[in-house]
C-alpha cells in the first residue's frame, strides 16, 4: 500500500474530529472522500501531511510515519489544500519551479503541456491573477511533478465547469500512470466520474467504502404496469424491493438480459431504468446535507 492509515484519531479538547480512521489507497487508483462539512475530511488530509500530531494512531505514505518522518513523507506527496496561500510575488513558473525543487522532483516538458491544457499564462505575476487562476497554477504544481500521491482538498472551488472537466481528465491520467489520488470533495458527480473508491465520513467516523465498479453495475428501476402486478421472482442482485398495487421499486446489480426478460412478460405502462449512483448510498448517511 502506497498510503495506510491504523485508528487515525485526532482530538480539538473534547472534540473528536476524526475517530479511528482504517483506511488505504494504492497506487494507481483515485479514492475520494465523502462528507459535509465538519465529517473530518480535512482533518484526515492535515494528519496524513503531517500538520497535525494524532491523538491516536498511525498514517504511513510510502512506508513513511506521516508524523515522525513527515519530511520524507511529503517527498512522495503533492497537495493541494482548500484554502490557497501563495507566494504573489513569484509568477505562476518561478512558483511551480520553487515547489518542484523543494521535492526533487523536476517537472520537466509536463508543465507548458498541462499550462496549456489549463489555459492559463504561467508568466504572469501571481498578484495579477484572479482567484480561479490562481488555483490553475496551484494544480499545476500539484500534477506536473508526478508524484506517487497526489492529495486534493476540495480541488474544483472556484474552476468554472469546462476547467473541472479537464482537472478530471488529469487525474484519470495520472492514475494511468501508475500514481495514486485521494482526494475530498462535496460534488457527488465529480467522485462518479473518477473515483475507483469512495469513503464515506460521518462525524468524524469513516462509515462506508463502496468500490464504484460494483456501482456503476447496479441500477434503479420503477415499473408501472396495467394491472395489479405478480411478485418480482429473485433475480440475482435484486435488493432494495418495494411493491405498491400497480408499481414496483428496486435496486437491482444482476444481468440486464433476466430483468428485461421478466419486464417484457408484463404488461408495463411506464418504465424507469437508471443508474443508482452514489446518491442514495450518501444520503442513507447524510440525508440532504450537502
Amino acid at each position: 500500500m502506497l498510503l495506510r492509515t491504523e485508528r487515525l484519531t485526532k482530538d480539538y479538547g473534547r472534540f473528536r474530529a476524526l475517530d479511528a480512521l482504517d483506511l488505504d489507497v494504492r497506487p494507481g487508483e483515485v479514492c475520494g472522500i465523502l462528507g459535509p462539512n465538519g465529517s473530518g475530511k480535512s482533518t484526515a488530509l492535515r494528519l496524513l501531511l503531517g500538520f497535525m500530531r494524532p491523538t491516536a494512531g498511525q498514517a504511513w505514505i510510502a512506508g513513511h510515519d506521516c508524523w515522525h518522518d513527515s519530511v520524507h513523507a511529503r517527498q512522495h506527496v503533492a497537495y493541494l489544500p482548500g484554502e490557497l496561500r501563495l507566494y504573489e510575488n513569484m509568477t505562476g513558473r518561478q512558483l511551480i519551479d520553487f515547489l518542484a525543487r523543494l521535492r526533487q522532483r523536476p517537472v520537466n516538458g509536463d508543465l507548458d503541456r498541462l499550462a496549456k491544457t489549463f489555459d492559463i499564462d504561467i508568466s504572469r505575476p501571481l498578484a495579477q491573477l484572479s482567484s480561479g487562476m490562481k488555483r490553475k497554477v496551484a494544480l499545476l504544481a500539484v500534477l506536473a511533478p508526478r508524484t506517487p500521491l497526489v492529495i486534493l482538498d476540495e480541488p474544483t472551488n472556484t474552476l468554472d465547469p469546462t476547467m473541472r472537466d479537464v482537472l478530471l481528465a488529469q487525474l484519470r491520467a495520472a492514475r494511468d500512470h501508475g500514481q495514486a489520488v485521494l482526494f475530498s470533495s462535496h460534488v457527488l458527480t465529480e467522485v462518479e466520474q473518477v473515483c475507483d473508491r469512495v469513503a464515506i465520513l460521518q462525524q468524524g467516523r469513516l462509515v462506508h467504502v463502496q468500490a464504484m465498479a460494483e456501482l456503476r453495475e447496479a441500477r434503479r428501476v420503477r415499473a408501472r404496469f396495467a394491472g395489479l402486478v405478480e411478485a418480482v421472482p429473485e433475480l440475482p442482485g435484486l435488493r432494495g424491493y418495494e411493491r405498491n398495487h400497480v408499481e414496483v421499486t428496486f435496486e437491482y446489480a444482476g444481468p440486464l438480459r433476466d430483468l428485461l426478460g421478466w419486464l417484457g412478460r408484463q404488461d408495463v405502462t411506464d418504465l424507469h431504468i437508471e443508474p443508482l449512483g452514489l446518491g442514495g448510498i450518501y444520503h442513507r448517511f447524510h440525508g440532504n446535507e450537502p
